[in-house]
């Protein structure tokens, strides 16, 4: 059985609530009176029937418990894990719009370790970004056979850019602390060692084009 070998890098966290929907329903209804009858001198009577109304009883709210985050371990999968969502501020050609993309990409990674699933990573990087390819398809190899992973998350993410407007490159420097890595096979048992906890740096080059980030290149600092 071969040997998958991880990079060290990290990931970030995120979480949508769904809310109950109340709804309060009315019915009302009434009934005229009878038809007007002649009476033998002329004069016109009428007799007015008692109104009936009828009311729906209120349709009480429900709330939706919202679904409950649980991390994989050795017993199973990672459940409902939160869906990273990208900041309105990486969309920015900002020195903060940069720092804010590369947090996002790496909260992408993080949650690919977590669920198998790299399609929203993959859109982050270009294809001139090896090591970027490499960790996807580290992550889907990971996954095959109905093997799962166990930590990997991201713990802190420290980043350094020198933000230059007039370059079409810009670098940013970045130190993250990921868990052990730990992949299971069905049945909950390693698949092989574990990778170490990591703190380690990175540096990152991104291009801004078609407004919007682009991960172009990322190689480990030794």
């Amino acid at each position: 059985m071969s040997r998958l070998s991880f990079a060290a890098f990290p990931f970030t966290h995120a979480r949508t609530w769904v809310a109950g929907l109340a709804a309060v329903v009315l019915l009302s209804g009434c009934q005229g009176g009878s038809a007007p009858g002649l009476s033998p001198l002329g004069s016109i009577s009428t007799t007015a029937s008692p109104t009936l109304s009828v009311s729906a009883p209120a349709v009480s709210a429900t709330a939706t418990a919202p679904p409950v985050y649980k991390p994989a371990d050795a017993h199973g999968k990672a459940q409902n894990v939160p869906v990273p969502v990208m900041p309105e501020l990486a969309k920015e050609n900002s020195k903060a719009g940069l720092e804010a993309f590369i947090r996002y990409w790496y909260a992408q990674l993080s949650y690919s370790y977590e669920t198998g699933s790299t399609d929203q990573l993959k859109p982050l990087s270009s294809s001139t970004c090896a090591l970027c390819a490499s960790l996807r398809k580290s992550v889907e190899s990971a996954w095959l056979d109905g093997r799962w992973i166990t930590g990997a998350t991201i713990k802190s993410a420290t980043i350094e850019a020198d933000f230059d407007p007039s370059t079409s490159t810009q670098v940013a420097v970045v130190q993250v602390i990921q868990e052990p890595i730990e992949i299971r096979v069905p049945g909950g048992t390693l698949y092989q060692d574990p990778t170490a906890a990591t703190n380690s740096a990175s540096r990152a080059a991104l291009t801004f084009e078609n407004q919007r980030w682009l991960l172009t290149d990322l190689g480990l600092i030794r």
